[in-house]
This record gives structure tokens, sequence and C-alpha cells, in this order.
């Protein structure tokens, strides 16, 4: 593996979690500005927008994407984007300095579960090197028949509700992450020929509309049904996707034979600490951390 491109990814993942706890805890400030309606709500953004912590959040999410870029760069799509899957390790982490509340045993058993599945699995599978750049031509046939995938479990979502609604939204913004990152790539391929050539691909633009859809598909996701459900598809569908989208595209290859059980046990592990994850007060439970009150906000918080 290439150290780098493992180096970046991972500080990618870090910075990303960064971002969603440092801004969520700018989100539990107490606020001081009650009343509802348009004004009100201004009032309590601008508020939202004057704590350090949203713009240290903003700022971790620029980095993120930076780290993202570089790691797509240098390395395989394959393994850029499953090592992304770390993003929930660093959540638990980062959280735990920021609010000042450890997690229990119970979180600490899938944290394990997960790194452990992701380091299996990478090396198990040894993704390999492909081309960085995908022809036009198996963009529009593979690009095409993912696009076909996603417009059918929308449909399928607007049909149904609850864990099932949340599961199918959670595979489809997960398709549109892995293709938004197999974009980045195919930019970042033209690096070399100067920003005009960046500029003048439609790659792109296309990147850029699959990235706002990705992340408008991401809040009706969440608001879809329980984390539990959701975040599972969303992140393994993500690293899966990608790994297939890094062969069909680039070329990449991942190992076969023997080394099919090890991957499939890395997923499963993989799988089974996300949910308990997603399940932990710590991370998406009942008592998630927007209920740990910060020191400075407890008196505020108490009193509602």
């Amino acid at each position: 593996m290439n150290v780098l491109t493992v180096v970046m990814a991972l500080l990618s993942a870090l910075f990303n979690a960064a971002t969603s706890v440092l801004q969520r805890r700018a989100a539990v400030q107490p606020s001081g500005i009650p009343g509802r309606g348009p004004r009100a709500a201004l009032a309590r953004l601008g508020r939202l927008l004057s704590q350090p912590y949203w713009w240290a959040g903003a700022s971790a999410m620029v980095l993120s994407a930076v780290f993202q870029v570089i790691a797509l760069d240098s390395g395989q799509l394959a393994l850029v984007q499953p090592l992304l899957t770390s993003e929930l390790l660093f959540t638990l982490l980062i959280g735990a300095v920021v609010f000042r509340h450890w997690p229990g045993a119970r979180t600490w058993r899938p944290f394990l579960m997960l790194a452990g599945g992701l380091a299996l699995f990478l090396l198990s599978a040894s993704p390999s090197h492909g081309g960085d750049q995908a022809g036009d031509w198996r963009w529009l046939v593979v690009g095409g028949g993912l696009a076909c995938c996603v417009a059918a479990l929308l449909a399928a979502a607007v049909r149904v509700r609850g864990p099932l609604q949340a599961a199918t939204l959670g595979i489809a913004t997960a398709a549109c992450f892995a293709v938004t990152a197999a974009l980045i790539k195919e930019v970042t391929g033209r690096f070399p020929y100067g920003p005009g050539a960046v500029l003048t691909t439609w790659h792109t633009y296309a990147g850029a509309a699959t990235g706002l859809l990705s992340v408008l598909l991401l809040q009706w996701t969440l608001r879809a049904g329980t984390l539990a459900v959701s975040q599972p598809a969303m992140t393994l569908g993500d690293a899966l996707i990608s790994v297939a989208l890094g062969g069909l595209l680039f070329g990449e290859t991942i190992a076969l034979g023997w080394r099919l059980l090890p991957e499939a046990v890395g997923i499963a592990l993989m799988a089974t600490g996300i949910v308990g994850l997603t399940r932990s007060p710590e991370v998406g439970g009942a008592r998630s951390w927007d209920e740990v009150a910060p020191p400075e906000s407890s008196e505020v918080r108490g009193d509602t």
C-alpha cells in the first residue's frame, strides 16, 4: 500500500470527524434567542456562525476535502474510500475529548470490531494500482448504469417508510458519494496538465453536481429513520461501491481466491462494528453527545 495514500485518507477521515463533532459542539451552545419564525431562526443562525467551534468545524471540513483529493491523486479509489470508514472511530475519540464524556465498554467493543474489520479487509484485499483516467464510453456505461440504480432506489424510497426507507436512501447516498470520489480521482489525473485541463473537462462539473446531490440525499437519509439503519448502508455502501468503481473505471483489482474468506469476515466485522457504534449513546443512540451539556452551557440546558 502507498503510505502517502493511507496517511492522507486517514487524515481526511480524521478532519471529517472533527467537522461533525465541532459543529455539533457549536450547536449545543446556549442560543439565548427565544421565539419562532424566520427572524428568530436567522438570529439563532447568526449566533451559531459566531461560535469559534463552528468555524473550526468548517475549517476541518475544508482540510478533509483537501486530504481526500491528495489521497485520490496518489492512490487507488478502492483503498481510499474504505479507509474513510474510520471516520466513525475518529468521531468517537474526538467527541470524547471535546465533550469530556468517555465512552463505556459497550462502545469500545464495536470500535475494535470496526477497526479490526477494516484492517483485515484492506490487508486481505490488497487493492492494486490502476489507471488515473477512464474513457468517456466507460463512464457512460458505468455511470449511466449506476444512475439508473440510484433512480430506482429513490423511486422505491418514496413508497416505503421507516427502516426500509432509511436503508434504501442510505445505499443511494453511498452510490452518489462513491461516484463523486471517482470523478474527483478522474480530475486529479489531469493535474499534471495544468488548471486548463481541470477546468475544461466535464468531470469537474459532474463531480460538483454529484457532490451537491450527495449532500442533499444525506439530509433526506438522516431524516428518514434511525442512524443504526442508514449509517451502515452509507458507510459500507460507499466503500464497496467504490471498490467496484475502481475496478470498472480505472482497472484496479483486489485479491480473490482464498482471500475472499478473510475479506468477507472483515466486511462482516465492519458492518457489526458500524451498527454497534451508531447504536451507542456517544455516536447515535438515545443519549447522544448533543444531550451531554458542556460545562459552560449546563446551567442553561438544565433550565429547558
